[in-house]
């Protein structure tokens, strides 16, 4: 009996137990604290960096000469290969040369005789003169004496001249290249008959290429921004305004050599809204043909205490351009900037929101909050992986 008045005691025990049990579980557990994310920083110093200006800009040749026919004729002879590198001076097409060679004998021909009549008539006014001045002959007589004398001479002058062009004409049946560079194409064949004052006049051109220009347009917009900058000594422009131009070629090959800005267009065009301007260099390869489209980019300018930062900090906000900088608490906040040109493939100029000694993140951007404190860690390479090493090496 007394074994059985024991077993509700028991049950009530382990009641109040299961009781008390519950009510603990019932109780939320206090919230886990997340750890501070990690983030590398850089702290902004300024710094003076090239600023360049990068352009469309397509190439002309230097010096292209148009190839006409002075005098008219059947075309004899071709003599340049097409498309390829004509000499100063080299031959490039013979006229038939035998009409002008013989309209340049009759003019000889008709220069002594003009030359005879002269040799008489200067005699005869010396016969003349001493005569008259004895009132042996009349004034008329020397008047006439002299008369003949003047004609003559001024007939030998003029036949003279006529010789002078028909050698000249001879002259423009040979037509050689007036500089060294690329013969396009013969627009007209052998035997065609050349008319000097009609469309076929026209034989070919010749582009000199080396040196070659490279022509690039500079709109209103730029002008405009670069001079603010300038004003504001933002920007400090080479001396002599000597700025130095390089080009890219369409596959991204950069060319090996450099060139100067030679002529700026002192007008803008009143279609595109922009001026021309023309740097030269040199191809003495001949790599570059004129109408070939390449990327200019004008260097020798300076950006004096500028300040420089990865891409990897700038973000889009819905507002512009922002970073996250760590102020000295160890908390982050947002600074909306303003971003200029881009420095190399990596970096960005900040024009406005970041001063010397901000310190900016650049890894762990996406993981950073606004007013919440962050972890910094060493931004050399493996600095973030060695941090999150250790953390696992605590835990286990």
């Amino acid at each position: 009996m007394f074994g059985r008045a024991i077993a509700p005691a028991r049950s009530v025990a382990w009641l109040a137990a299961a009781v008390a049990l519950a009510a603990a579980c019932s109780k939320e557990a206090p919230p886990l604290q997340r750890p501070p994310p990690e983030v590398t920083i850089i702290t902004v110093e300024p710094r003076d960096i090239p600023v360049t200006f990068s352009f469309v800009a397509q190439t002309e040749s230097s010096r292209q000469v148009n190839i006409v026919a002075r005098v008219s004729g059947y075309l004899d002879k071709i003599a340049f290969q097409e498309g390829e590198v004509a000499k100063e001076g080299q031959l490039l097409f013979q006229l038939d040369p035998k009409p002008f060679q013989a309209q340049l004998e009759a003019a000889r021909g008709e220069l002594q005789a003009q030359q005879a009549r002269f040799t008489t008539a200067q005699a005869n006014l010396g016969r003349v003169k001493p005569l008259a001045q004895q009132n042996a002959l009349s004034q008329s007589d020397l008047d006439k004496a002299q008369g003949e004398f003047d004609a003559a001479k001024a007939a030998v002058f003029s036949a003279n001249a006529k010789v002078t062009e028909a050698e000249l004409n001879l002259g423009y049946t040979t037509i050689r290249s007036p500089v060294t560079g690329l013969a396009s194409r013969s627009l007209q064949r052998q035997g065609a008959y050349i008319n000097a004052q009609g469309d076929t006049a026209n034989l070919t051109y010749v582009a000199a290429i080396d040196p070659i220009w490279v022509n690039f347009s500079v709109s209103q917009n730029q002008a405009a921004k670069l001079r603010e900058e300038i004003a504001k000594k933002q920007v400090i422009e080479p001396k002599n305004r000597n700025y130095e131009v390089e080009i890219m070629l369409s596959d991204n090959t950069p060319y090996p050599y450099k060139g100067k800005i030679n002529f700026a267009d002192p007008s803008f065009s009143q279609d595109t809204g922009s001026f021309l301007v023309r740097a030269v260099l040199p191809n003495p390869k001949h790599d570059l043909r004129p109408g070939m489209f390449v990327t200019a980019y004008a260097r020798g300018a300076l950006r004096p205490g500028a300040i420089v930062v990865p891409q990897l900090a700038v973000q889009q906000g819905s507002n512009g351009h922002l970073v996250y900088a760590v102020k000295q608490d160890g908390t982050a906040e947002v600074r909306p900037v303003v971003v200029g040109d881009y420095v190399g493939e990596k970096d960005i100029v900040i024009l406005a929101g970041l001063q010397e000694g901000d310190r900016v993140v650049v890894d762990g951007v996406l993981k950073v909050v606004p007013g919440q404190p962050v972890r910094i860690v060493e931004p050399d390479a493996g600095g973030a992986g060695k941090a999150a090493g250790k953390a696992d090496a605590a835990k286990k």
